[in-house]
């Protein structure tokens, strides 16, 4: 059975399809970081790139190895003989002949978080579903399956989920359920929820996996009860983690841990600017200095010995532009000669108590953890650290074999986003029933 993987991450919901005995023939992720991990513990056929770039017609060159002959219709192949991929249309191509039986997904999901009080219909990140929803529309899979996060479902009053669900079945997908699972309810020792939505067009019921585990307060002896953090956490308690960026490990009875890296950064204070700033303000000041002096970004950077750093202190679009450190701002003014006019908002800085509950929680211990996000994770409960990205990955069901690329950041980030592993290969195992 093949499966088409979209915005796939470091692939926690591919592993559980796998595991479940699916094939996934293609893959797709903009993070490189993310790719390099796919690569290294799934397969290396993860493209990178941006896949609004990205045509049906390369993914099934793509998966055809660029035999044309097993996916171009033959009367085409017969006018031409030298035939390039830039010359087909989608009307040459047989998407059919791929046999894609189900294509997941889990889309960009900044834009709906209900995390996130400024989403909007218009954010432009909450219509990358309509990348996937083209590409299910090409190949035409048996099923999909898509996850997001529970805030999608109130976006504008849930008017968004609505036009969602009706662009499904406009393409053929009539038969389409959507539910909010919770992950502790499925073996996996951590409190996270999650909409799965499921799509098909082979007039089979859509079932979702049955809870399996329950919450402590509500066990009243059947079933199993909510996994915790202590259970998949406590053998690595004690020992030390290994210094960042490396990709040394541990040796723990008789296997290998990997990623037994943390941030040590658990004050609950931080250094911040003493005033408000504006910063499209800020931004507009510097790039009429910079046109006064005359003096390119590109110059600037060279100055500064920075790569395309610069160019944010002058942005076009001051709503994604930044604010020079103290220091830079101090030498920025040596080089283009602006006056002291903000002088006391870039550069004077207070302590001040951190408001984010999120950089203060301390993981739970005795009950399934908090949700582990892409930022910055808890505060491990013996306080001297935060909990590792091996200690993440338990918490998210990946193996211990499984091992992450990339930055500290860039490994919490490609772990948080993952959707747990152990819960795909429940929604798979559903659907490979009805396959």
């Amino acid at each position: 059975m093949k499966i088409i993987s979209l915005f796939s991450g470091a692939g926690g919901m591919d592993l559980g399809f796998i595991e479940a005995g699916f094939d996934v023939v293609w893959a797709n992720d903009f993070d490189l970081d993310a790719c390099t991990t796919y690569k290294t513990n799934i397969q290396d056929h993860i493209t990178h790139g941006d896949i609004t770039k990205i045509s049906s017609k390369k993914i099934i060159y793509d998966i055809f190895e660029g035999d044309f002959s097993k996916f171009v219709k033959a009367e085409i192949l017969k006018q031409n003989n030298n035939i390039t991929l830039e010359d087909l249309s989608d009307n040459d191509i047989e998407y059919e002949k791929a046999k894609i039986d189900v294509i997941i997904g889990g889309f960009p999901c900044q834009g709906f978080s209900v995390a996130n009080t400024k989403r909007s219909i218009e954010d432009k990140r909450n219509f990358l579903y309509k990348e996937m929803l083209r590409i299910i529309n090409d190949f035409k899979p048996k099923y999909f399956v898509a996850e997001n996060v529970k805030g999608i479902l109130s976006l504008h009053k849930g008017k968004v989920f609505e036009l969602i669900q009706e662009d499904f079945k406009e393409i053929g997908y009539k038969n389409l359920k959507a539910k909010l699972l919770n992950s502790a309810d499925y073996g996996v020792p951590q409190q996270r929820e999650r909409v799965i939505i499921i799509g098909n067009k082979i007039n089979k019921p859509i079932t979702f996996p049955k809870q399996s585990h329950i919450h402590h307060d509500k066990y009243e002896g059947k079933g199993k009860k909510h996994i915790t953090a202590k259970d998949v956490l406590e053998e690595l308690y004690h020992i030390d983690t290994v210094e960042r960026n490396t990709d040394k490990r541990i040796k723990l009875k008789t296997k290998d841990i990997h990623n037994h890296i943390a941030y040590t950064n658990v004050e609950s204070k931080f250094w911040g600017r003493k005033h408000k700033v504006d910063q499209a303000e800020i931004c507009d000041y510097l790039k009429e200095w910079r046109n006064k002096k005359g003096i390119s970004t590109k110059k600037v950077d060279e100055h500064f010995g920075y790569a395309h750093t610069a160019g944010h202190w002058f942005r076009k679009d001051n709503k994604s532009g930044s604010i020079p450190k103290p220091s830079d701002w101090c030498e920025l003014k040596k080089l283009l000669g602006f006056c002291d006019k903000y002088d006391k908002q870039v550069t004077e800085f207070v302590e001040k108590e951190i408001k984010f509950e999120q950089s203060l929680r301390i993981a739970n211990w005795d009950r399934p953890s908090d949700t582990i996000t892409a930022s910055t994770p808890e505060i491990h409960p013996n306080k001297h650290r935060r909990l590792s990205v091996r200690e993440c990955a338990r918490i998210q069901t990946f193996p211990d074999d499984f091992i992450f690329k990339g930055s500290l950041s860039s490994q919490h980030r490609q772990v948080g986003n993952a959707v747990p592993p152990v819960l795909a290969t429940q929604i798979a195992k559903e659907i490979k029933k009805n396959l």
